[in-house]
């Protein structure tokens, strides 16, 4: 009795090029060529004797029969990872790569620091880091996790989320432009409504962050008063690092992410401007979230990863 051949791995490719919609894309994810991918599936149609995927030179369908292929395919390439999951799950020493995808200024200003002590730790894990402030497809991209800084009520449904560390957006600036406003002043820099009084007679300005909801409007409270601030703001950046310099050359007062500023802040560079009181609405405070797919079982290297960025957003605070 002849066994037919399975051509299993013909299947997972197959799936992958469908679920990226392009022979190059699954080249990449898989590494291989895309020849190599495209006479995959080839072998496959010859097997069978029929035409999974009408193909121009833009375009790629599943033909009628090759949407019920690929409901099987992908079952099949589900099982499969479910199988490997399993398996590094009960390895006893997490081991493997790591892809993960930060905001660019998190990465740089905290992400960075907590990980060598992650290898150190764990020596056997290799970490992949793609910077990027876009929310980036984690099944699209083959990541294993994504830190996002957001608020609960916007965090993905589909995904799994762990509370890294708290993120707050504070007002900085340095020591000699605070000197300077609290000198026009003739006291201490104490309520909100000082800092509009200096604004609205040009000795104060801010630089803000310019993008999304932030801009130049912003809120304070303290306890249950609130007061809102529309300061002039002559640069704004999309970008905390660059407030952060802004701000070191004595350029208005900076709206930046704390972790951003921990660094000058330790320093003495530059000074939190109105300590008891706190930013809300737009600048309210976030949260720094890891961000996984739902599965059975969270492979070891993921989990060890995720706990040890607990840890150190605990420890941080």
């Amino acid at each position: 009795m002849t066994t037919e051949p399975l051509l299993v791995s013909e299947m997972l490719v197959f799936a992958k090029v469908v679920e990226l919609r392009s022979f190059a894309a699954a080249a990449r994810q898989l590494g291989l060529t895309t020849s190599a991918v495209s006479r995959s599936v080839g072998r496959l149609e010859a097997f069978w004797g029929v035409r999974l995927l009408n193909r121009t030179t833009r375009s790629l369908s599943l033909t009628e029969l090759g949407a019920e292929v690929y409901a099987g395919c992908a079952q099949l390439t589900a099982t499969a990872r479910d199988v490997h999951a399993t398996a590094g799950h009960y390895a006893d020493t997490p081991r493997g790569t790591v892809r993960i995808t930060a905001p660019v200024v998190f990465g740089d200003s905290w992400l960075a620091a907590q990980l060598p002590g992650f290898r150190q730790r764990w020596p056997d894990v290799q970490l992949s880091v793609s910077l990027s402030d876009h929310a980036l497809d984690l099944t699209e991209q083959g990541l294993d996790l994504a830190i996002r800084i957001t608020t609960a009520q916007q965090l993905p449904p589909a995904m799994v989320a762990r509370a890294l560390r708290p993120v707050r957006y504070i007002a900085v600036a340095t020591p000699q432009y605070l000197h300077d406003l609290q000198m026009h002043l003739g006291a201490a820099l104490e309520h909100p409504a000082q800092l509009q009084m200096l604004a609205d007679s040009g000795r104060a300005q801010c630089i803000a962050l310019g993008y999304g909801g932030f801009q130049n409007r912003m809120l304070w409270q303290q306890g249950a008063e609130q007061i809102e601030l529309e300061l002039p703001c002559p640069i704004h950046m999309a970008s905390s690092t660059g407030i952060l310099s802004l701000a070191l050359q004595h350029q208005g007062v900076g709206l930046m992410a704390d972790f951003a500023a921990a660094a000058s802040l330790t320093s003495g560079a530059l000074l939190q401007l109105l300590p008891g009181w706190a930013l809300a609405g737009s600048y309210g405070p976030r949260m720094a979230y890891a961000l996984y797919q739902p599965s059975r079982h969270v492979p070891l290297k993921v989990r060890a990863l995720i706990d040890h960025l607990v840890e150190a957003g605990q420890a941080s605070l």
